[in-house]
């Protein structure tokens, strides 16, 4: 029991251990070590890869053009663009086109709603994110999204119900892919891979197909799956849903024939109301304007063509092509024009004066899908004959396409419009102003016609006739000076000198 007094010894042994409590003292290090580290960490959100922000302002689209509306938005916010990639669609008075994205990133504002009016200038969007690294960062997440979602449906089969918890993310992945789905323009993936299961070779294509593009191929019955894409990264145009329709028309001709002919009636429209489309607006504006303003009379001839028609076999005989009979229409009204510059002027009526250009640019009047266009021709008399041939088909083509700029929309001194495309045989062509005067060419047919033969007799012949109207405005153009210009053009084209420049 001696040695019991050698337990408070050993209980005095514990009095150090208030020599170790003063060890907390190092406490202080943790304090200034790591939590102070930890409010720092929001730093690299605020300097996060967004990178700097991009303005996306409404761009100029031509002279005199001063506001656009927004028909389409072709990217949703938080989606990856490239530099140029179709931002939205825009339409103004003169033309609808698409306006690319100015820099590479990530979309982050959207400030102008669908259907809205903005002025040249404002700002519409906001792209965040440098140069190249959106596209690195929107592959960056990609595996992450994919990893996850295949694990949950494979480990319940195979784990036990020990392991909800780390299946838990599983549906915020699903929520992110279902936002990304969204974000995508609704296509039928279907439609456009044919089998509609290959997501890695169509989830392209679907985000380069416009609605625009989708309606076409519908209008015309084109199959997506089967039309090669012409834009980048193989984005499906309407130039490539266009000549896809023409071939199913050349393929399916034979079959038609044969078969019993229905009349299949357009349900599109049939009992829809809807707001008329800005560019439809502008032609009724313009067109009210010009009855409104000129004094407009219309004056008709009959013109005989048999000896163009006989200049375009030889040609096409020769090399299989030849112009169409509006080439030598433009060609004539051109000279005419040159000769008689009353029909090429304007008159301010305002000021009350005159000016007659010194120039010809000669507007070719084109019906599309959207309304009618007037692409011109710059100083169309220094083309000859095969080359306005040519421009007139290149811009007829893009104004079909949606493809003109606004620059080739305006500056027009006299409009030519092809009635004949129709069938019709003439018309009474309102003046585009602040132009004066306004020429319609008819349908070409074959018709007995009296004509003079060599000995001087008159006899009856089957030729090629044509019927042009000219609209004029009786402020500046009287029924005489409108009758000259009619035949001068007439005798041109019945003359039909046009050897040399088909190369004959």
């Amino acid at each position: 029991e001696t040695g019991a007094p050698a337990e408070p010894a050993a209980e005095s042994e514990p009095e150090p251990e208030p020599e170790q409590a003063s060890e907390p003292e190092p406490e202080p290090e943790p304090e200034s070590a790591p939590e102070p580290e930890q409010p720092a960490e929001p730093e690299p959100a605020s300097s996060s890869p967004e990178g700097p922000k991009t303005s996306v302002s409404m761009p100029g689209l031509g002279e005199s053009v001063t506001e656009g509306t927004v028909t389409q938005w072709l990217k949703n916010v938080g989606d990856t663009v490239e530099v140029d990639e179709p931002l939205l669609e825009v339409s103004t008075d003169k033309v609808d086109t698409e306006i690319p994205s100015p820099v590479a990133g990530v979309l982050s504002k959207i400030l102008v709603d669908e259907d809205e009016t903005v002025d040249i200038g404002a700002e519409i969007a906001v792209i965040g994110g440098e140069g190249g690294e959106p596209p690195m960062d929107s592959e960056a997440p990609a595996p992450a999204r994919a990893e996850p979602t295949p694990e949950p449906k494979s480990e319940p089969a195979a784990e036990t119900k020990s392991e909800p918890e780390p299946a838990a993310p599983a549906p915020e992945d699903r929520k992110s892919e279902e936002k990304e789905t969204e974000s995508a323009p609704s296509v039928d993936v279907g439609t456009l891979s044919g089998t509609g299961q290959s997501s890695g070779t169509d989830a392209p294509t679907e985000a380069y197909v416009t609605p625009l593009v989708r309606k076409l191929a519908a209008e015309h019955g084109v199959n997506l799956s089967r039309v090669e894409g012409s834009g980048v990264g193989g984005r499906v145009r309407k130039q490539d849903v266009l000549r896809a329709a023409e071939e199913q028309k050349s393929t399916a001709a034979p079959a038609a024939s044969s078969a019993p002919r229905k009349v299949a009636a357009d349900t599109s429209l049939r009992g829809k109301t809807e707001k008329l489309s800005r560019l439809r607006q502008s032609i009724a504006d313009r067109m009210v304007e010009s009855q409104r303003v000129a004094a407009t009379t219309t004056q008709v001839v009959e013109v005989d063509v048999s000896r163009i028609a006989n200049l375009r076999k030889q040609a096409a005989d020769r090399d299989g092509s030849a112009p169409d009979f509006f080439a030598f229409f433009a060609m004539a009204t051109i000279e005419a024009l040159r000769v008689h510059p009353k029909l090429n002027a304007v008159v301010d009526g305002e000021k009350q004066q005159v000016t007659y250009h010194d120039v010809e640019n000669l507007a070719v009047s084109v019906d599309t899908e959207r309304g009618l266009l007037a692409p011109v021709v710059k100083d169309a008399a220094s083309q000859n004959l095969m080359d306005l041939a040519r421009t007139v088909t290149d811009l007829t083509e893009r104004a079909h396409t949606a493809a003109l700029g606004p620059d080739e929309l305006t500056g027009g001194t006299f409009t030519i419009t092809e009635t004949g495309a129709t069938g019709a045989l003439f018309d009474t062509p309102i003046i585009n102003q602040p132009q004066v005067a306004a020429l319609g060419t008819g349908a070409v047919v074959k018709r007995p016609v009296v004509v003079e033969d060599a000995m001087g007799g008159e006899v009856i012949a089957v030729r090629s006739m044509v019927y042009l109207s000219l609209g004029h405005d009786q402020r500046l153009i009287d029924s005489a000076d409108g009758g000259r210009f009619l035949q001068a053009v007439k005798e041109r084209l019945e003359k039909g000198a046009f050897d040399s420049e088909l190369g004959l």
